[in-house]
């Protein structure tokens, strides 16, 4: 199965006044792209389909297909890239519906859980669990939680190298300078997979969707950089996905902290500049520091 939608606009030029003291002046600028995607989902045996819609999320256009399975695995809908037959675009003949509609057809015979999946509403692109019933709700279980994690060391040079990576690695960022990007590296320091959104978890769904697709789950021989700062939401899918190291440009949030400490994951915050704090330490990932008393 090919995903590849990457022809899809996400950025968009745009006429302004701009005022600097007393004087202004139109010129133009580019922004990013928001545009709603519907997320829907088919199953059942070969001679009864059930089709429901999962979710309405606002996101940059383009890698819709990557965003589409990476929220399918990570919400527990799907538990590998087999149990897709089919992911594609639905075209409307409404103009305004243009390519925002993505229907995953399952393979047959799988019958998804629904019942615990109560993310079926309209989410924003800085938020991707409100409206979540209750914090447990979106602890899902991950199919890799069980699996013993192979001793990592990762050095601060590498580290301190990712963020300036990510950056120069950003297209839409360096047009627009808002949007959020997650990549993946290599402990060696190689960035393996960059993804843009406007929503940080539309990023990180759109990478998790690749690496899936690319049968690199699970992902706890890699580093997780996110441009901006790590909730719970986040840690939720990173966890999903196997990962073990996470550093983040910004600051977690006290359940993102809490939830790395449950899922025995390394969480890096405020990593610029030479510099980074360590919220927790996995036990089985080496970060060489001296410390000083």
């Amino acid at each position: 199965m090919k995903i590849n939608d990457s022809e899809l606009i996400s950025i968009k030029n745009i006429s302004l006044q701009k005022v600097n003291g007393l004087e202004s002046s139109f010129c133009s600028d580019i922004l990013s792209v928001e545009e709603p995607l519907e997320i829907r989902v088919k199953y059942g045996s070969d001679t009864e389909k059930i089709q429901k819609n999962i979710s309405v999320t606002m996101r940059t256009p383009g890698d819709d297909l990557d965003l589409a399975v990476g929220f399918l695995f990570t919400e527990g809908i799907i538990s590998s890239y087999q149990d897709l037959s089919k992911i594609y675009h639905i075209e409307k003949d409404c103009q305004m519906q243009k390519k925002n509609i993505v229907q995953a057809d399952l393979r047959d015979n799988l019958i998804p859980d629904l019942l615990h999946t109560d993310r079926n509403f309209y989410t924003t692109s800085s938020c991707g669990v409100c409206g979540k019933s209750s914090i447990e709700s979106i602890k899902t279980a991950s199919v890799f939680s069980q699996i013993s994690k192979t001793e990592i060391t990762v050095f601060p040079q590498v580290l301190y190298q990712s963020p300036n990576k990510l950056t120069l690695a950003q297209t839409s960022f360096a047009s627009t300078g808002g949007i959020h990007a997650s990549g993946l590296f290599s402990t060696e320091g190689e960035l393996i997979l960059l993804k843009e959104d406007v929503g940080r978890h539309n990023a990180l769904d759109k990478l998790i969707g690749r690496a899936l697709a690319k049968k690199l789950l699970p992902l706890d021989q890699h580093i997780l950089v996110l441009s901006g700062r790590a909730s719970f939401e986040l840690i939720q899918k990173v966890a999903m996905a196997g990962i073990s190291i996470v550093a983040t440009i910004g600051a977690p949030s006290s359940l993102a902290v809490e939830l790395a400490r449950e899922f025995n994951i390394t969480l890096l915050g405020f990593l610029k500049d030479g510099r980074f704090n360590i919220y927790n330490s996995g036990n089985h990932v080496l970060i060489p520091t001296s410390n000083k008393n």
